[in-house]
């Protein structure tokens, strides 16, 4: 199937490695042109390598986008579209786990700067340009934890479910979704990512356990009896951005292996 967005430009977050990777390749086999954004250099330039294989323009920025400078590097970066994405990912490293009484004031904002402020910020940046060419995808890489909250991820939980209910507002607006642009979050399960592997890793020293231990006993949890791929989750970034997902806004896709075991 082609997806429609051969020649378009797409902003991917937290590219280097995971799955702002895994979008950023999908998207790149498309036929996309993007700028990946990661913090670390030397990843992030040589995911961009491999990128770049699929004949399409790659750009780095080697910044924190979380910061307004590392925003304005992006909109900046030399053969760049400037703010005139057709497409944004929005990703960023998820806060740590722990317990609510021992997070403080600034341990909130930052949870709310990463996972919540940002990703407005530059769709604030990026939808009325968007409009006015009649193309756009939003698309912000969120939590399963949004639909089933673990209570450990409480930072996560509060500023991701703040981001869902703003996009759920946003993406309704008529002068948007009328002019083919769309919003949608999408939110991954158990993935294997270096994040799990920190994860499992953790979990193990607790326990007491092997790492293999910990991960078979987590892939019992999971209907699919396995992680995802970081490809899989890509591919539904790529349809979600494609021409044919053009009906599609204000949704919150679950890609979980069935995990969920909720009805909606």
């Amino acid at each position: 199937m082609d997806l429609g967005l051969k020649g378009k430009w797409a902003l991917v977050g937290g590219a280097s490695k995971g799955l702002g990777l895994g979008c950023a390749q999908s998207l790149a086999r498309e036929g996309v042109n993007v700028v990946v954004v990661a913090r670390g250099a030397e990843a992030l330039n040589a995911a961009a390598v491999e990128l770049r294989k699929f004949g399409t323009t790659v750009l780095t920025v080697a910044m924190d986008i979380t910061t307004p400078q590392g925003r304005e590097a992006i909109w900046s970066v030399p053969g760049g579209p400037g703010k005139n994405f057709d497409i944004v990912v929005t990703n960023a490293g998820g806060p740590p786990p722990g317990d609510f009484r021992h997070w403080e004031r600034d341990d909130w904002l930052k949870a709310l700067d990463a996972n919540m402020l940002t990703p407005i910020e530059l769709i604030k940046a990026t939808v009325d340009g968007m409009a006015e060419r009649g193309f756009g995808r939003i698309v912000n890489i969120t939590s399963g934890a949004v639909k089933a909250p673990i209570d450990v991820l409480g930072l996560s939980n509060g500023a991701r479910s703040g981001l869902t209910g703003f996009v759920a507002g946003v993406a309704r607006q008529s002068k948007l979704a009328s002019r083919n642009v769309t919003l949608n979050n999408l939110l991954p399960g158990a993935y294997d990512t270096d994040r799990i592997r920190t994860t499992l890793k953790g979990a193990a020293e607790k326990t007491g356990k092997s790492i293999e231990e910990v991960a078979d006993a987590r892939k019992k949890t999971i209907p699919s009896g396995r992680f995802g791929h970081p490809s899989e989750f890509g591919d539904t970034c790529a349809f979600l951005c494609s021409a044919q997902a053009s009906y599609i806004t204000g949704q919150n896709i679950l890609t979980d292996g069935g995990a969920y075991a909720g009805t909606f």
